[in-house]
């Protein structure tokens, strides 16, 4: 089985490398590829193009703007990695008869509210990238292909950039911290989505009548402030120079940092469905968290 990999390089695209070459020959591509097939989702078109001369059995487009304030200033970028493009692949699996795997967000919700989430819950994206994810999720729905949609939320990896690694730093650097508390959601690794991923797809291409959308997140809630607070004590318990006091993290209002962007209050997202669906269980997010920093921290 041949599966086209879009977006190799990002967090969840570079797990997705290892779990999926279990299931098939990978060819994985990003915007920057060399050779003459290209993944430039600023290019939408381009993309029908590289599909037709891989041919694949399985589509999974690990791409997207996630610059979610950027968003607001480069809106036409955005729905061009977000929605234009996930339709042309759609498009292209439909006459492929292919399956398309598609990652979106808990962004696609106002956040109001204290519940949790479920897949038929109404859209009411607060910004750029939530309306732009909105309209790629309904263009994949439209195409009328196989496909899976995971919406996910909060998502980190020990490769590259995420919230864990800027708290560890700033605990070196100040006495005191102020940090969010007002915005629930579930820390979510990449690489617990990329072994989901291999294991629905895996389930979908038996039984394709699974195909829709699924809440993929780790078990469990905190705010920001608790997702911080959590990872630098882990942090001096492993022996960290940390300056800053367990009592010196001071939990403030999304308020106290302005945006471009608004950001949803309520992440939470059930997960039932994927759970029934899969027969598959979610670990606590803490245990993800802790996993990446020991591998962060050495």
């Amino acid at each position: 089985m041949k599966i086209l990999l879009l977006g190799k390089n990002g967090q969840v695209g570079w797990e997705l490398q290892r779990s999926l070459a279990p299931l098939g020959d990978v060819v994985a591509l990003d915007f920057d590829s060399p050779g003459p097939l290209t993944a430039d989702f600023s290019q939408p078109e381009s993309l029908a193009a590289t599909v037709r001369a891989v041919a694949p059995q399985l589509i999974v487009n690990a791409a997207a703007h996630t610059a979610v304030d950027k968003a607001e200033s480069e809106p036409d970028f955005a729905r061009a990695l977000n929605a234009t493009s996930p339709a042309v692949l759609a498009r292209e699996a439909k006459a492929l008869g292919a399956w398309l795997m598609h990652y979106s967000t808990d962004y696609v919700f106002d956040g109001s509210g204290h519940t949790p989430w479920v897949e038929d819950s109404p859209t009411g994206p607060l910004s750029v990238y939530g309306r732009t994810k909105v309209e790629g999720e309904e263009a994949i729905r439209a195409s009328g292909c196989r496909h899976l949609i995971f919406r996910t939320s909060w998502v980190y990896a020990a490769r590259g950039g995420n919230f864990a690694k800027t708290m560890l730093k700033l605990a070196q650097e100040r006495e005191r911290l102020t940090v969010i508390d007002d915005q629930i959601g579930s820390p979510t690794g990449a690489d617990l989505i990329a072994d989901l991923t291999a294991h629905a797809l895996r389930h979908a291409r038996q039984q394709p009548e699974v195909a829709g959308t699924y809440h993929a997140v780790a078990h469990g809630e905190t705010s920001w402030h608790g997702y911080a607070t959590h990872v630098i004590e882990f942090a001096r318990a492993k022996g960290l120079p940390i300056k800053v006091a367990a009592d010196a993290i001071s939990p403030v209002p999304t308020s106290t940092f302005p945006t471009p962007a608004k950001r949803p209050h309520n992440s939470r997202m059930n997960t039932s469905k994927l759970r029934s669906t899969f027969g598959v269980n979610l670990p606590d997010w803490q245990a993800g968290v802790d996993r990446m920093l020991t591998e962060v921290l050495g």
